[in-house]
């Protein structure tokens, strides 16, 4: 919110309204917004704790600013990213010439588990293969984002973002209406028109689209049925598909009906048990049959993952240089593989300086803030790595950006991170903000949710456009 010259242009309402309004209404907005997302019923899941595992994601009332003028740059930037993410895909399951020009090792992609030999050869509907992406940025400096990782697979979390923006119409209409704030309720749709614009060739102008989820113990469940509702399309398990001549199916009350289009949001070796781990029940028998066949669309496709894999994360500038011929808009965080001896070494003589992470980790697990952590954990990690140094990258401690944030003690700075979300069919479309994570804890930079972090809403101010879109001006005046 502050810079070296003061609050900046675009936090100068925000700061007017800290400033005006009593932290004992701030308090009671916070308590209502609680209620509001546990009436929702707005939980994910933790695994491996006991009891119940649903979880309400903490909501932070006070707004994260991106101005137009800063989303642009960014925008563009992640346009380019996700275009050579997508033809670095094409590549490895095909002709592969970036492996041959020596840009990427060719066993750090082939011998990866990541990477689905059953899709060797095989062109997805459309030639896309991440269709959904969400790509993680953070802020060092006013004018300096930086991309931490990409996730190519099953990127979660646009449910919160929709419903953050919900949340902040009912609790605040008035400031709401007093800024010039970006939509981003068109994402269901757009997700929708996006997944329409793969189907097979064959099925005509209304194709058939589901949301295949694990079922209701997915952390990411609640999602699911949220995205299927506002779509107006079915959720549907394993169970409730079935493959034949190469053609999926749903069962119905009415009968059989043909599915064109899968977003699926299971783990691609759970997929198919006949393509992938037999032992799978919360997949499709027969799926990759169709998929090959070209009868149904799959996204993201399988093997998407090999694209957002810590390990070849370092080489995606080079994908932008040698894919497209331009000079990267996103700069990638300064990365070490552990594998490397060189490299190894010098992360093993700075654990104190530098962040470890599992290369096949997510959601903040098994991972070390060198800077933070005893010696006893810098001592296990160095134990770790030397055991399996192919497991781990480390990275420098970004000084991440801050925001200002509603904790016990009143508002205070902490971390954030933003994830925006990037579809990708016949056009790239990306919805103006993301959901912000935010680390709760002070001092923290882990903002996952599995490890006590909170979201945020994402406003980018439409500072040279028109007065605030309809549907929150009006909700603003009926509320305010």
């Amino acid at each position: 919110m502050r810079g070296e010259d003061g609050v900046r242009a675009a936090y100068a309402e925000i700061e007017n309204w800290l400033r005006a309004t009593p932290r004992e209404d701030l308090d009671r907005k916070r308590r209502e917004a609680e209620l509001l997302f546990r009436r929702i019923g707005i939980t994910f899941a933790v695994y491996g704790e006991g009891g119940d595992p649903e979880r309400l994601i903490p909501f932070d009332i006070i707004p994260r600013i991106i101005a137009r003028s800063e989303w642009e740059r960014l925008s563009a930037g992640l346009r380019q990213r996700v275009r050579a993410l997508n033809a670095f895909l094409a590549d490895v399951y095909g002709r592969q010439e970036i492996l041959k020009a020596g840009k990427i090792p060719a066993p750090l992609v082939l011998e990866n588990a990541g990477y689905r030999r059953e899709m060797i050869g095989l062109t997805p509907p459309g030639g896309v293969y991440t269709h959904v992406s969400g790509i993680d940025l953070v802020r060092t400096a006013p004018d300096e984002f930086y991309v931490l990782e990409d996730n190519c697979r099953t990127p979660s979390g646009v449910s919160y973002m929709l419903e953050n923006r919900e949340a902040m119409l009912r609790l605040f209409p008035r400031l709401c209406a007093r800024h010039k704030v970006c939509p981003v309720g068109r994402y269901p749709e757009e997700l929708l028109e996006t997944l329409k614009a793969v189907a097979p060739a064959r099925t005509g102008a209304n194709p058939t689209v589901v949301i295949l989820t694990p079922g209701p113990y997915n952390s990411a469940y609640y999602e699911h049925c949220f995205l299927a509702d506002e779509m107006g399309v079915e959720v549907v398990e394993g169970a409730d598909l079935f493959v034949q001549d190469k053609v999926v199916f749903m069962r119905t009350t009415a009968g059989p009906k043909r599915v064109d289009v899968i977003y699926r949001r299971i783990d691609d070796e759970f997929l198919d048990p006949e393509a992938f781990r037999p032992d799978s029940l919360v997949g499709v028998p027969g799926l990759m049959a169709a998929y090959r066949a070209g009868n149904v669309a799959l996204a993201n496709a399988p093997g998407a993952g090999i694209a957002d894999d810590k390990a070849i994360y370092p080489y995606v500038p080079a994908m932008v240089r040698f894919y497209l011929g331009e000079e990267p808009l996103l700069a990638n965080v300064p990365t070490y593989l552990c594998e490397r001896e060189e490299e190894r070494k010098y992360v093993l003589d700075n654990l104190d300086k530098l962040v470890v992470k599992l290369a096949k980790g997510s959601g903040g697990y098994g991972m070390l803030i060198g800077p933070h952590a005893t010696r006893e954990q810098r001592a296990e990690f160095h134990a770790r790595i030397l055991a399996r140094p192919g497991d781990y990258i480390a990275q420098p401690t970004l000084a991440l950006s801050t925001c200002p944030t509603m904790v016990e003690q009143g508002i205070a700075p902490r971390h954030v991170d933003l994830r925006p979300f990037i579809l990708s069919g016949k056009e790239i479309r990306i919805i103006p903000g993301g959901l912000t994570r935010v680390a709760l804890k002070e001092g923290s930079l882990v903002v996952n949710s599995s490890q006590g972090g909170g979201t945020k809403d994402t406003w980018v101010l439409d500072d040279e456009g028109p007065a605030p879109p309809p549907m929150a001006q009006s909700q603003a005046q009926a509320q305010g």
